[in-house]
């Protein structure tokens, strides 16, 4: 049985002050926190990654990085490679990120060289797809989503499932304010999970997580990571705040409790 994921994307918030404060909080917090089947990730930004680690260390809190260079070293300015995430100690890293492939012009194959350099050092990718609110409206969702896993995994070999994990982030429900429903989530999670299940085989398809982020909060959360294909959430803002964090843990908690 798949475990639950939830992992706090902090994007470009919170500066020294708050990060000390919010991690010491979540630190007393996780504590407390028993279940070990919920696995809890946080993404602050490259600055504040170390002191992170350093306050929730011995904590069952995975620090994740919120991208990565492609590149292992070299005449890049601006960017962090691999090696350089791997010597902070850390397990995870996102990649793939809409905002990412916006703004910063990221395609499916420089994720896919992420992806790559990543686990050649022991990091975790957490590597995130999905559509628009236009592709969706036009119908588009299965093919866009078929085609940004076909390019993220062009002659990538999975044996586990647990060599990554993967998000789809419906975009057109990012800090909009609109979720998809659980159905619709469970539509596409579905469809993910069948893609790598014929790519990959049973074992794959089984084994890898595959997280929701749009939006997630702590009153949908329930009834999303009641759906059979959802694994967990990324979660943006609602993950900002330790009140809203705290109680989006405890509704994990209180399903995967129910799951035999």
């Amino acid at each position: 049985m798949r475990n639950i994921i939830i992992a706090g994307n902090w994007k470009m918030n919170k500066d020294l002050n708050e990060v000390e404060k919010f991690c010491s909080a979540l630190a007393l917090h996780a504590s407390t926190h028993s279940e070990e089947r919920v696995w809890l990730i946080v993404a602050p930004a490259f600055p504040f990654l170390k002191l992170s680690s350093q306050l929730l260390e011995g904590q069952p809190v995975g620090i994740a990085a919120q991208d990565v260079s492609a590149y292992p070293n070299g005449a890049y300015t601006g960017e962090v490679s691999a090696p350089m995430l791997r010597s902070l100690g850390l397990e995870y890293c996102i990649i793939g990120h809409s905002e990412r492939r916006q703004y910063h012009c990221e395609t499916n194959q420089s994720v896919r060289d992420k992806q790559l350099i990543l686990r050649k050092n022991d990091i975790i990718p957490i590597l995130c797809i999905g559509e628009t609110l236009e592709q969706r409206d036009n119908g588009q969702t299965e093919s866009v989503l078929l085609e940004q896993l076909d390019g993220c995994f062009e002659g990538v070999e999975l044996s586990r499932g647990d060599e990554l994990i993967l998000a789809y982030e419906p975009v057109w429900a990012i800090g909009t304010g609109r979720t998809a429903s659980p159905q619709q989530a469970q539509e596409a999670h579905a469809m993910i999970r069948a893609w790598f299940r014929q790519k990959y085989g049973e074992t794959v398809a089984n084994n890898i997580h595959i997280l929701y982020g749009g939006s997630v909060k702590p009153d949908n959360i329930g009834e999303l990571l009641s759906q059979p294909d959802l694994d967990g959430g990324l979660i943006g803002g609602a993950s900002l705040q330790l009140d809203s964090w705290e109680a989006m843990v405890e509704t994990a908690v209180k399903i995967m409790e129910t799951r035999i």
